[in-house]
């Protein structure tokens, strides 16, 4: 397996680490497929009994998709099979019978912050930072099941507050809005009680959390409309999308148009 997605096991946790610290972890195609890999490998293991994933290095949990990796579109379906592949790897996770827990430094943004959302616990650093920056980076959307994970997370006010403004929410209002649970210091001790929760963790009865985790899934899944091709295409597929892509890459303001 490339280095770019790390996983070990040691008495009984799966530790999971996004290793693109130069890109602060920005994630390319073949790292969602990496840890789609890694979710099945655990769901097939009988001696895991709860996954970390972090990110390394302090300064990044996840920033995202890697936008470069966007320059292949050029169809419709290449949008359409972009989302469709990402939401079966993040679905992987999330539903998971392994209990998750995501412990955040730095940058946890766009796909990132989607990937801690799926997470059944989250912790961080006081460095930690969050946000969707969409509206002033790439001009594109997230799918209606992220859209509905972070509802269910945050509410809708506070999700159309966070993509609205494209602004970053820091740990301490993250932890008073729900979206950490625990707010560390630094990395050193993030990593710590990211350690220590996991074992409480992994000590719990394994039936009584996965079916927690299965109730709350099916109540989630009840939120979510059967279909959202039409809203991705307006994005996917918009001159604003091109115009954002070329504008992040070269380092310059998008010149929007709505078009």
């Amino acid at each position: 397996m490339s280095g770019d997605v790390l996983y070990e096991l040691h008495q009984g946790i799966g530790r999971i680490t996004f290793n693109r610290p130069q890109a602060r972890n920005a994630f390319t195609f073949r790292m969602y497929e990496q840890l789609g890999e890694i979710c099945q490998q655990a769901e097939n293991d009988s001696s895991v009994k709860v996954l970390l994933l972090t990110g390394a290095g302090e300064k990044a949990f996840a920033a995202g998709t890697d936008i470069s990796e966007f320059k292949v579109f050029s169809t419709a379906e290449d949008a359409l099979n972009y989302e469709s592949r990402i939401e079966r790897l993040v679905s992987a996770l999330e539903s998971s019978r392994v209990p998750t827990i995501a412990a955040i430094s730095g940058a946890c943004t766009g796909g990132g912050l989607t990937i801690a959302a799926c997470c059944d616990l989250r912790i961080g650093a006081a460095n930690a930072r969050f946000g969707v920056p969409i509206a002033r980076t790439l001009g594109n959307c997230l799918s209606m099941s992220n859209y509905v994970r972070l509802v269910a997370l945050l509410g809708p006010s506070r999700v159309k507050d966070i993509i609205f403004t494209a602004r970053l929410i820091d740990a301490e209002e993250a932890c008073k809005i729900g979206l950490l649970g625990e707010v560390l210091p630094d990395y050193a001790s993030l990593q710590s009680r990211a350690n220590e929760l996991a074992r409480t963790v992994a000590s719990q009865a394994p039936l009584t959390l996965r079916v927690t985790k299965e109730a709350l899934l099916r109540i989630k899944e009840k939120m979510i409309p059967e279909e959202d091709r039409d809203l991705l295409l307006k994005c996917y597929m918009s001159r604003d999308f091109r115009e954002g892509m070329d504008a992040f890459l070269n380092k310059r303001p998008p010149k929007w148009t709505g078009t």
